[in-house]
């Protein structure tokens, strides 16, 4: 049985606070990994009043903005939903890659089993992070864009913009998926 050939897309999210059960989702945007060119922006009408000044401070984003010219969160979900059919080949699975997608991931699975009834997505995400660590063997605290922006993204600093964010993400995803490749052991030898 042979695994289906996957269509990586990068996303990022900016939400009122930590977690959807008591914040808003404010804000998606993905692209996908090989063409970021391909990308998906929207802002939605927040559901709940309450923030958490931190977390809304790096969205840079306003409720009360939102509140009025956001899309609903219901649209927003089917709309994304459409551009990811639209984007991802038949025969394709799209997976889902954040940085930091501990954060990410859980919003946009809610609001997609929310309002669209199944998360296109799937169950997981792979995390930037998580997958730098492990390439590279370096401590968690050397996974921050302190370390890996001036690596990887000629010391890009944060847009604070979801699709300008994602698209960066893309790029540094890219790089380190070209390194992993290289490193992979050849099919039938042996790993130490």
């Amino acid at each position: 049985m042979t695994a289906p050939d996957e269509t990586f897309i990068a996303v990022d999210v900016e939400a009122a606070g930590p977690y959807p059960e008591r914040f808003s989702l404010l804000a998606i945007g993905a692209c996908l990994v090989e063409q970021p060119e391909q990308g998906f922006y929207v802002e939605l009408k927040p559901l709940k009043r309450e923030v958490d000044e931190l977390t809304l401070q790096v969205a840079r984003l306003s409720l009360d903005k939102l509140a009025v010219h956001g899309t609903d969160p219901a649209r927003a979900m089917q709309l994304m939903a459409g551009w990811i059919r639209r984007v991802v080949p038949p025969g394709r699975q799209p997976v889902m890659v954040a940085y930091n997608a501990p954060f990410d991931w859980p919003f946009i699975n809610h609001y997609f089993i929310e309002y669209a009834g199944v998360n296109p997505l799937g169950h997981s995400a792979i995390d930037i992070k998580a997958f730098y660590m492990g390439l590279f063997g370096c401590a968690w605290e050397e996974t921050s864009m302190f370390y890996l922006s001036p690596r990887f993204l000629k010391g890009q600093k944060s847009p604070g913009d979801a699709l300008a964010d994602a698209r960066r993400q893309a790029e540094l995803f890219r790089k380190l998926l070209a390194q992993a490749r290289r490193a992979r052991p050849q099919a039938g030898a042996p790993v130490s």
